[in-house]
């Protein structure tokens, strides 16, 4: 069993406490696992696969990202700020790397990002170049130039004619719900998720994944999308770090596969020496919360346990 501590420090934007949590083995220590968040969700959704790991000595962190989980004041979910709020974000990602590094040194030290917080993940591969020892890379994908171009127009739009605040049900409809439209007739508003369907009712379930974001959050995370598809940005990326990429070939966010292997192949374009891509048939966008989790973990512990000799 692995003991869990819940911690905060100070935000990026000098308003907020944090609210971070670690899964610390009881076993002992091989690496430290970061885990970056998605969306409208939390850390404390995973917890099944942070104990799994701490089980074979990965202490596992991470942290509720501004306007998400413990670390949203009411009123603010779904909300970074009013203005950069992805560099907001991505620097208190890597506050978090900063602060579990100097109480872990000497420790192989990844960063795993799922869907959003791939999109992030990304991001501090560029601004953090050679501070880890690899990346994980789940559920992520890169939509064309000139949609993700829309997407921020719009929300933009949407944003001076609701305020920072607003929610557009038009936004969420193109985005999220666009998603969960190629896996009608649909049961919830949350199939594409994955196909274990108490997986789905137990995140609808949830108190603090039930809303939706606000259009500045949105506007952000398009901004973000632009930046890290720019090849000079990209080039910025430290070539040697490992990056192990994992999608179901059913997630909407990845295209269907199609979108993970675009970014696979911006990544070796880049440079980038050591990348590995596993799909998983019939899987959707969760795969550590599909019928064939077991199999991921045991896949991501195999990956870990094969790089950690990197630091």
């Amino acid at each position: 069993m692995a003991q869990l501590r819940e911690f905060t420090y100070p935000s990026s934007d000098g308003v907020h406490a944090i609210h971070a949590q670690e899964w610390v083995p009881q076993v002992p220590l091989r690496g430290v696992v970061q885990i970056v968040h998605g969306v409208a969700e939390h850390m404390g959704r995973y917890e099944g696969a942070a104990a799994f790991l701490a089980e074979h000595g990965y202490l596992v962190c991470g942290e509720d990202h501004l306007g998400h989980g413990k670390t949203a004041q009411q009123g603010e979910e779904g909300f970074f700020g009013e203005k950069d709020g992805w560099s907001l974000v991505t620097r208190d990602v890597a506050a978090l790397r900063k602060l579990q590094g100097e109480k872990y040194p000497d420790q192989p030290y990844f960063l795993l990002g799922h869907s959003m917080g791939s999109f992030l993940t990304r991001t501090y591969l560029i601004n953090y170049p050679g501070t880890l020892t690899g990346v994980i890379l789940s559920g992520t994908g890169q939509e064309s130039a000139p949609l993700v171009a829309l997407g921020k127009w719009l929300a933009g739009l949407e944003r001076r004619r609701l305020g920072h605040r607003g929610i557009s049900p038009l936004v969420d409809k193109l985005s999220l719900g666009a998603y969960n439209r190629k896996f009608a007739p649909n049961r919830t508003g949350a199939d594409w998720i994955s196909r274990d369907e108490s997986q789905v009712d137990a995140y609808l379930a949830d108190p603090y994944c039930q809303y939706q974001s606000t259009v500045s959050m949105f506007e952000a995370m398009m901004g973000g999308l632009q930046y890290i598809a720019k090849k000079e940005n990209l080039s910025r990326m430290d070539p040697s770090t490992p990056v192990y990429f994992f999608s179901g070939d059913q997630d909407p966010v990845g295209g269907m596969g199609k979108g993970v292997k675009k970014v696979v192949e911006m990544f070796r374009q880049a440079g980038c020496r050591d990348v590995t891509l596993r799909l998983y048939p019939g899987g959707r966008h969760e795969m550590f919360h599909e019928l064939n989790a077991p199999e991921v973990l045991d896949d991501l512990l195999a990956w870990l346990e094969e790089h950690r000799g990197n630091a």
